[in-house]
């Protein structure tokens, strides 16, 4: 039986970067909540912060392991997997990925160690700092990370000899075209997730009469930053996709499956396109409405597929329906925005059960987007690793044997499947256990017992019933 090693690689990729990006998406924006609470907990002193910072990270903590141990895995594929796109790019790339980890990542283990450890032992401020710092390093990881592969997108300063890109200009490497849109959209998005995250785990406590002071307090100042994020994602969302028609055109084509180059397009809700015969079938679209979304101008050209060489599209089905199941998430979460904003003002925000049930079950909701989202970009960007440069199939290793791939994928596929279920089990248990009140006995001699005791609380207590 013959494999692929192309096609195992590009799915091998998939596999490991779907999973792993889910924890970046939470962990970014629960660093920031965390040092939010920290920061509310030096300028109050009012407890219910205190506990809620040691609740979160808590669960930060689990995730930022899983982070890094999933993370891990991704540039050895560069290596063993696609040191063709190594090998040409080192020189502009390499030096991107080393700041993220000198800068971000040394910095959020350093300071999580004071964060766990350090709760009884460091003065309020100082765990402030840490919980600052722990936030600043999520955020330059994202920084780094996002500006790698927005080069990819958008490639700058650059030139190329001898079959290798270059450094000319590093401002322009770092600060590529789509970079400021791509960091916004992203980062953001992330803030989304965790915000989900959040309201979901209070609506839970609340329907269940659990916490009460606790759930309320994060229920209400996590609305209160969606009803800002959702309505500002969806403007920045536009703009990037404004970047995206400059600079990459041929995946915006592919992105609403627009075949002709024509003005006052329609905008396709739904259609299933056909690739071979250069149409799509069942298409319901509403008119001119196409041109002024993506161009602001109900006049305005969009190119078409058919102005690419075929070799030169993206499979047209994934980033179309990938982007259409982002889009309805976000407007999905733009609906419980304002339905919160309605219960404010009736004074039922805590109180409405139908309200509290649909907060539950949307913590989902922004992971999915995450995913819609990336795949939207990543398929969106093919057949090329460096856009219009470096195609997929000129990056894969040359040595690479289809069962090579095989086995590593069958691996790193039962590997995940055990860890994200026992790492999602350990989280919800925690969630189960809740935030519960502050106790010293985790500290001996100055030192934590464990990991998990340096967090102050006691152990099997529910914490403080309503």
């Amino acid at each position: 039986m013959e494999f692929d090693a192309l096609l195992l690689s590009r799915l091998q990729f998939v596999w490991v970067v779907a999973w792993h990006i889910l924890l970046p998406a939470f962990t970014v924006g629960l660093a920031s909540f965390i040092a939010v609470l920290e920061g509310l907990h030096l300028a109050t002193g009012k407890p219910v912060y205190f506990r809620l910072s040691g609740f979160w990270t808590k669960i930060f903590a689990v995730s930022f392991g899983m982070g890094v141990v999933s993370g891990i895995v991704m540039p050895f594929q560069f290596g063993t997997n696609w040191s063709r796109f190594s090998d040409a790019t080192a020189d502009v790339l390499s030096p991107l990925l080393a700041y993220e980890g000198l800068m971000a990542f040394f910095l959020e283990s350093a300071f999580l160690g004071v964060l766990l450890f350090g709760r009884s032992l460091v003065p309020k401020w100082a765990h402030f700092v840490a919980a600052l710092m722990v936030a600043g390093g999520t955020l330059f990881s994202s920084f780094w990370i996002l500006s790698t592969n927005s080069w990819m997108q958008t490639p700058a300063g650059y030139a190329i000899e001898n079959g290798r890109f270059v450094p000319v200009d590093w401002l322009a490497i770092i600060f590529n075209p789509s970079f400021p849109y791509r960091l916004a959209h992203t980062v953001t998005g992330f803030y989304v997730t965790t915000g989900f995250v959040v309201i979901s785990v209070a609506a839970y406590y609340m329907r269940r009469g659990r916490f009460i002071e606790e759930a309320r307090s994060m229920f209400s100042m996590t609305l209160w930053l969606l009803t800002v994020l959702v309505p500002l994602q969806i403007l920045i969302g536009d703009l990037h996709g404004l970047n995206t028609r400059e600079h990459q055109p041929a995946k915006l084509a592919a992105i609403e499956a627009r075949w002709e180059t024509a003005s006052r397009v329609p905008l396709s809700l739904f259609a299933i396109p056909d690739q071979e015969a250069e149409t799509n079938h069942f298409e319901i679209e509403i008119p001119v409405l196409g041109s002024l979304i993506l161009a602001h101008d109900p006049n305005g050209t969009v190119q078409g597929l058919k102005d690419f060489p075929k070799a030169d599209r993206a499979p047209v089905i994934i980033p179309y329906f990938a982007f259409r199941i982002m889009v309805g998430l976000g407007l999905v979460m733009l609906a419980i925005v304002i339905a919160s904003l309605w219960l404010r003002l009736r004074r039922d925000l805590y109180l409405a059960e139908w309200f509290l049930k649909a907060c539950q079950y949307a913590a989902p909701i922004g992971f999915l987007a995450v995913l819609a989202g990336w795949t939207t970009t990543e398929v969106g960007r093919q057949p090329w690793t460096v856009y219009g440069l470096l195609r997929t199939a000129d990056s894969v290793t040359p040595s690479l044997s289809g069962t090579d791939v095989a086995l590593s994928l069958a691996g790193y596929m039962i590997v995940y499947l055990i860890m994200y279920p026992a790492g999602g089990l350990m989280m919800m248990k925690l969630v189960k256990r809740g935030p519960a009140d502050q106790h010293h006995d985790a500290v001996e001699s100055g030192r934590p017992r464990g990991p998990v005791e340096a967090l102050p609380f006691a152990e099997g207590r529910e914490g403080r019933q309503p």
